[in-house]
């Protein structure tokens, strides 16, 4: 068996024009979507991610900001720039690109930034809301890999899903929607005894564990659906996944590759959500 290629790239695009024309409508109503970026100090994937968040803005046809601050920023500082966003009906949302620097406590960051705003669905309220599920801002990521899977024809309902990983972005959220959506979730991790004897029973795995080619053809039964979240380097320094694609791809019915698979779909999501924040915003 040879899986089929869940192509993250074109439904990210197919998800992207229904998104422009939210952003036409919500512009012939006098409201133009407004996302504000905050980047804290010179990483250079965070600059990689945050030019990438722009580019989509600007061809989407929103409004972008970009508010950069030195490492060395205090907390009370930034603290301040969120609150003022928080004020400018301008912007419909808001995102502190992470990771930040150690000095300042990234709970506090997260959980200044107005609920209305929180377009990376990371809030505390907004995360009660999904767990309850109630109408929110869903994180990005998790939300991309459940569009992946309806846009596939893959229904959740009644599966076992197995997560790899517990993380507050990706593990954790994910399997939250998964049992929002009816399936049977598994969390597993780094202190889970006998992985395999999990993920072999899986009619769907989630991999985001972090380490490169992690999960083999052996930890996977046929025909299972195998979502990678990853996002390494090999030793050859080649972009791979979680996943052993090349393996695991004999074995599975379904497979997200790296790059092309969920990647895609996370700023998808975020632009998904900026529009969402703006249409409400209009309501109110």
């Amino acid at each position: 068996m040879t899986a089929e290629i869940i192509n993250g790239k074109e439904i990210a695009a197919k998800k992207r024009e229904e998104i422009a024309k939210e952003v036409e409508k919500l512009k012939e109503n006098g409201v133009t979507p407004g996302l504000a970026v905050i980047l804290v100090g010179n990483n250079h994937a965070s600059r990689t991610y945050v030019t990438n968040k722009q580019k989509s803005c600007q061809e989407l046809g929103m409004h972008s900001i970009l508010i950069e601050m030195p490492e060395e920023v205090s907390e009370e500082e930034l603290l301040g720039k969120i609150d003022e966003l928080n004020q400018d009906p301008e912007i419909h949302g808001i995102l502190v690109q992470l990771p930040i620097p150690k000095h300042i406590d990234e709970k506090k960051v997260i959980e200044s930034i107005s609920p209305l705003k929180d377009v990376d669905g990371f809030h505390p309220v907004n995360i009660g809301r999904m767990m309850t599920g109630q109408n929110t801002f869903l994180p990005c990521t998790p939300y991309g890999i459940m569009v992946l899977l309806e846009e596939t024809g893959i229904s959740v309902a009644g599966k076992h899903v197995v997560v790899v990983g517990r993380s507050n972005i990706v593990g954790k959220p994910v399997g939250q929607l998964m049992l929002n959506q009816h399936a049977t979730v598994t969390y597993c991790h780094s202190k889970t005894k006998d992985l395999k004897s999990y993920t072999k029973q899986a009619d769907i795995v989630v991999a985001a564990v972090g380490i490169a080619n992690f999960i083999k053809a052996d930890h996977i039964k046929e025909g299972a659906v195998v979502i990678d979240v990853g996002i390494n380097r090999n030793e050859a320094g080649k972009l791979c996944g979680d996943v052993d694609f090349e393996e695991v791809s004999q074995v599975a019915g379904y497979i997200t590759p790296v790059p092309k698979g969920v990647g895609p779909m996370t700023i998808t999501m975020l632009m998904y959500n900026t529009v969402k924040s703006a249409a409400e915003s209009s309501n109110r």
